[in-house]
């Protein structure tokens, strides 16, 4: 690999950038091929299609052949909130392939007792994600059902694109939710991409059952997010 495709396909990892290296099996020059970048024909489709799947394949493009080994960030979920749900997510989580990290100022909740084993910060949201902040590879989870502490991980998700923001709540609590954020600036295509109630409807009633229905979807996300996006942009 040519030293500076490999220099520059190091630092876009460091950055928790997606990137594809696509090499020309009949011995032509690698090419580096960032998420975001505009392409066409056959090579675009398969491109997506890999940035979307995290799946290395070979694919033919005008005549040739080509390998695209792929390199995505690992994706993260952000919870909001130390609660029955975040335990069981927690664990579903890691077997699922995803890192990650709770968060909750509550002391009483966030206990590494309750969460042994798991990424717990036991801070304010606002304060956490200043030391560790989100990006595009993450999903937020907020699950607290308090304006004070969900409220501004939120904004910051949506602001900073990541794939998936959802919030627990009901049709009221999520109205009130919505008017607060369009206060602080959001637009409504901002707002349209929290997903609340959080979770596929699937009839969810136990913490168990709602954490299925927030790994899925943020699954369903992840798979079907748009690619043709630079990183950081919001959808």
């Amino acid at each position: 690999m040519d030293r500076q495709i490999l220099a520059k396909l190091n630092a876009l990892r460091q950055g928790r950038q997606a990137a594809i290296l696509v090499t020309d099996l009949s011995g032509g020059p690698d090419r580096l091929v960032v998420e975001g970048d505009v392409l066409e024909g056959t090579l675009a489709d398969a491109a997506a299609s890999a940035f979307r799947s995290g799946k290395s394949s070979a694919v033919d493009f005008e005549g040739r052949s080509f390998f695209l080994n792929v390199h995505l960030p690992p994706p993260r979920i952000v919870v909001i909130g130390a609660v029955h749900i975040s335990q069981v997510l927690a664990r579903m989580a890691a077997h699922a392939g995803f890192d990650i990290t709770i968060i909750d100022p509550r002391t009483a909740f966030a206990t590494p007792e309750r969460f042994e084993g798991v990424d717990l910060i036991a801070d304010w949201p606002v304060d956490a994600l200043k030391e560790r902040p989100l990006d595009s590879y993450m999903a937020l989870v907020a699950v607290t059902h308090d304006p004070k502490i969900d409220d501004e991980p939120i904004l910051q998700a949506l602001l900073t694109g990541c794939f998936y923001v959802g919030a627990l709540g009901s049709r009221k609590t999520h109205a009130g939710r919505l008017e607060r954020l369009r206060r602080e600036g959001l637009t409504e295509a901002d707002l349209a991409r929290i997903h609340a109630p959080i979770g596929l409807a699937i009839g969810a009633a136990s913490p168990a059952e709602i954490a299925v229905a927030i790994l899925a979807e943020i699954i369903s996300s992840l798979r079907g997010r748009d690619v043709s996006l630079p990183k950081g942009a919001k959808p």
